[in-house]
């Protein structure tokens, strides 16, 4: 499914600038031939529902508190789909401002959203450039992201 958010971002998102605005049965029919299959697209198109769901909605704030020397403590179900590189990546994508807290979470469930045990550095990158493309006022965080997902090694500390 990953394959197909990535393929669509990068024919679609960017084309619209600011939302993912295609016909449905068009879109379907340009990713059958393509060759994806068709349940993986269906659980795409619902991903990015979900994805623009919570820009709507947004996480809930109220409940996301953080102080000085905090740390995200993540579920069981959070650590099979979100590996110890990954969540590292998370952690030095706070420190260097380009998540916050709000965002953070949107990645985390987006992630697990994706039900893939076998995600890897490049996987996260991808879906937090998308998380980060759909969140208004955010386009020097998406910048700071492009950046990093098009660099080929990334030395970072975590």
């Amino acid at each position: 499914m990953l394959d197909i958010l990535i393929y669509l971002f990068e024919n679609f998102y960017e084309q619209n600038e600011s939302e993912f605005l295609v016909d449905r049965d068009n879109l379907l029919d340009e990713l059958i031939q393509a060759g994806f299959a068709e349940a993986e697209i269906h659980k795409a198109i619902t991903w990015i529902e979900n994805l623009v769901e919570l820009r709507s909605g947004g996480v809930q704030t109220h409940l996301l508190v953080s102080s000085v020397g905090s740390m995200r403590i993540y579920t069981d179900t959070e650590q099979l789909f979100i590996n110890t590189e990954c969540r590292g990546f998370l952690l030095f994508l706070e420190h260097i401002n380009v998540l916050n807290i709000e965002t953070r979470e949107m990645a985390i469930d987006r992630l697990v959203e994706l039900e893939n045990t076998n995600l890897d550095l490049e996987d996260i990158k991808w879906v937090i450039l998308m998380v980060l493309f759909n969140v208004p006022n955010g386009e020097q965080a998406y910048l700071q992201m492009e950046e990093l997902v098009h660099e080929k090694t990334l030395n970072y500390l975590h």
